[in-house]
């Protein structure tokens, strides 16, 4: 199985590249790339978290040397937590040590939050220097390595500091799957859900039909490769539509602003991403539904998919609301003072909103919050 899939924008398009066994090529694949060729940089800079670098690190580093690339390492810890400006400061010391030109290259092995923090700083080492994305965790394969989005966390919320910053390559190799733990599988897939629920319909269905999402762990699986070469289009042709996130793109957040503000609360500590993610889109259906935007009955759908995937459906029982409000209004996506909501108007299909009352989402966030009886002393790293 392979798919190849184009990214196509005016200013530089790339491809997606979906194929069991596709790392140990990693260093043929930018080889082939022209316009310019990655090949006229030969000093590339892997950068890598201590988890995934003992797994598949190795293979990385055979095939760029296979290919005539001079591999150097900067290996960063491993965790949300970590992606802030220490690290980009230590990726930007090992690019000074390897003696980067503009025409080298950062290549990020990894889950989103490498993915993240290489792309930024390839989008500021020397004003810019070619990047390539290798994703390793199921949410980096679906959402985080595609269409340009680079950044770090700041004080009082997520990605707050970034840049657009396209890649040359994307490179999905389902194999690498075999070795992500359930808890963080289990958490890409509410950015599948995502996607199901604001432009594919059929990957809903897909998600909905299947009697348990666990088996999905067997990478040999065609429902997996179905699924990522689906979610992957789905990016691809909306970031082909709207790069920069002007309108269109702003769809991809759907589940993401009261997520986001879930994470930043609890420190990145309490919820994983998708976790936050799936109480965002919980919260969002509620507030459509409430709305008369869509109806009672696809929000129970998309409940039980979340549900079927083991995510989380309420919010701690002692995480005040006062305080997801005020970092609500700290989105960077809020406009003219106003938090955007993306809201559904049925399975497939959604948009962007700006007049949701205040009082109607502190009202489905308490909705939310009663149905926990567990409290942040209680919880620990998601299992």
């Amino acid at each position: 199985m392979q798919s190849t899939i184009s990214v196509n924008l005016p200013t530089q398009s790339y491809p997606i590249t979906i194929a069991p066994g596709i790392l140990d090529f990693l260093g043929e694949k930018m080889q082939a790339l022209t316009n310019p060729p990655l090949g006229s940089g030969s000093n590339v800079l892997l950068v890598s978290n201590s988890t995934v670098f003992k797994l598949y690190g190795q293979r990385a580093i055979a095939s760029l040397e296979k290919a005539g690339f001079k591999p150097n390492l900067c290996i960063l810890p491993d965790g949300e937590q970590y992606k802030n400006f220490d690290s980009v400061l230590k990726i930007y010391k090992a690019a000074l040590k390897s003696r980067l030109e503009r025409s080298s290259t950062l290549i990020a092995l990894g889950g989103g939050v490498i993915g993240d923090i290489t792309g930024f700083a390839a989008a500021t080492w020397l004003r810019g220097v070619n990047f390539v994305q290798v994703p390793t965790s199921l949410l980096a394969m679906v959402d985080a390595s595609i269409g340009g989005k680079t950044g770090i966390n700041y004080y009082q919320g997520k990605n707050l500091i970034g840049a657009f910053y396209q890649p040359r390559l994307v490179l999905v190799d389902p194999k690498v799957l075999q070795t992500l733990p359930w808890n963080e599988f289990r958490s890409a897939l509410a950015e599948i859900i995502k996607y199901g629920v604001v432009w594919d319909a059929e990957v809903f269905r897909c998600l909905e039909e299947s009697s348990n999402l666990k088996t999905l762990l067997d990478v040999r699986s065609h429902i997996l490769f179905f699924l990522l070469s689906r979610s992957c289009q789905a990016k691809a042709n909306i970031v082909a539509q709207d790069e920069k996130e002007t309108g269109l793109r702003a769809l991809l957040n759907y589940g993401h602003t009261i997520g986001h503000a879930l994470e930043s609360l609890t420190q990145y500590r309490y919820f994983s991403h998708g976790e936050a993610v799936a109480i965002g889109m919980l919260a969002a259906g509620e507030i459509a539904v409430f709305l008369n935007l869509w109806s009672r009955q696809e929000a129970q759908r998309q409940s039980t998919v979340i549900e079927k995937a083991e995510l989380s459906n309420c919010i701690p029982s002692n995480l005040e609301i006062d305080k997801i409000m005020e970092v609500l209004s700290w989105d960077k996506k809020v406009q003219n003072g106003k938090v955007r909501f993306v809201l559904p108007t049925k399975i497939g299909s959604a948009y962007i909103r700006e007049q949701v009352p205040p009082k109607l989402v502190n009202q489905i966030l308490l909705k939310l919050k009663s149905r926990s009886s567990t409290s942040l002393m209680s919880l620990g790293k998601p299992s």
